[in-house]
């Protein structure tokens, strides 16, 4: 028995990691060069979100997926409130970032052919 002068328990907190609220990142040599993309095309299913990053290169007629990442709708929607927030930062440091892009043509999948 407990013999502390304390009767109340309190509910047991979940570790995560090797400290409560830390957890280990390995980032491989390989993947911290990063992979330069310059278009990413969004889709989604009930169950999954998957973004492709392409890299689309000046006169080269066909782009190439180099990233395809796969995520959970609750995961997808804490990357865009990330991406929010840390867009709003560096807007506040370096000034509002200027959309120069002209409208991309959309990829939705094969065309149908008859």
């Amino acid at each position: 028995m407990n013999s502390s002068n304390n009767n109340t328990q309190k509910p047991n907190k979940a570790i995560k990691g090797p400290k409560a609220g830390t957890m280990e990142i390995e980032l491989s040599e390989a993947e911290s060069m990063g992979t330069y993309s310059n278009l990413v095309m969004i889709t989604h299913s009930p169950s999954e979100f998957i973004a492709d990053f392409i890299a689309v290169m000046p006169g080269v007629p066909k782009a190439k997926v180099v990233k395809r990442m796969i995520l959970t709708p609750d995961h997808a929607k804490r990357l865009m409130m990330a991406l929010q927030e840390n867009v709003s930062k560096y807007e506040a440091e370096h000034g509002v970032i200027q959309n120069k892009t002209k409208d991309i043509p959309l990829y939705r999948g094969p065309q149908a052919e008859a």
